[in-house]
């Protein structure tokens, strides 16, 4: 099973945007994770055992803010809500969500 009929989606194009989205998106999260945490006062000081779980908990939230956004900017909304209420309610967090999918 490919992408495009695993994720729902219906051209080459819609996937290769959706694509262009994790990537930007991943890249200006890494580059906000550091701001994030001195903001916050955490430091590598810490230990890396403490430091890299903490961070990666931290950044999440920027992380699926940041991918609504952008997937907005790039017409892909709907895509991104859905992917999102997937994955945090794989991840015990489907509180979150009222409604159960984005209609168009």
């Amino acid at each position: 099973m490919g992408l495009k009929e695993r994720w729902k989606i219906q051209s080459t194009s819609q996937l290769i945007i959706i694509l262009i989205v994790f990537s930007i998106n991943g890249s200006i999260a890494a580059y906000l994770m550091k701001p994030v945490l001195t903001f916050l006062g955490i430091s590598k000081d810490i230990g890396w055992y403490f430091y890299w779980p903490l961070a990666s908990i931290l950044i999440l939230p920027v992380y699926f803010v940041l991918l609504l956004i952008i997937g907005w900017i790039f017409g892909q909304y709907k895509f991104f809500y859905n992917f999102e209420k997937k994955s945090l309610s794989r991840m015990g967090l489907g509180f979150l969500f009222r409604d159960k999918e984005v209609k168009e």
